[in-house]
C-alpha cells in the first residue's frame, strides 16, 4: 500500500505563535503513524516561486492515515494555530 505524504510550503507571519504550533504538532503526527522527512532546513529554489519559504514533508503509512490526521480532532486546534501564524499551501499526496 502506498504511503501518504503531507507537503507544506509555509511562510511564517507570527513567529512566536508558530513556535506554539511546532511544540504541539509532533504529537498529533506521531499518533497517526507519521514521521517528518523534511522540516524546514536549507533549500534552493531552482524553478518557479514557491508559496512559502519553509517546506515540510511528513510521511504517513497510508494516504488514508494522512487524510485522517489532517481532518482529525487532534489536529483541528493545532492546525488553527498554524493558520493564524502563517500562510502557505498544504497538500496530501499518495506515493
Amino acid at each position: 500500500m502506498p504511503n501518504g505524504y503531507v507537503v507544506a510550503q509555509i511562510s511564517v507571519t507570527e513567529p512566536e505563535t508558530y513556535k506554539s504550533y511546532v511544540a504541539q504538532v509532533g504529537a498529533t503526527v506521531e499518533k497517526f503513524g507519521g514521521e517528518y522527512i523534511i522540516r524546514g532546513g536549507q533549500s534552493e529554489n531552482v524553478e518557479g516561486t514557491p508559496p512559502g519559504e519553509r517546506t515540510v514533508v511528513i510521511r504517513f503509512p497510508t494516504y488514508q492515515a494522512a487524510q485522517d490526521w489532517y481532518h482529525s480532532d487532534d489536529y483541528a486546534d493545532v492546525g488553527a494555530i498554524r493558520r493564524s501564524a502563517s500562510t502557505g499551501v498544504m497538500t496530501i499526496i499518495e506515493g
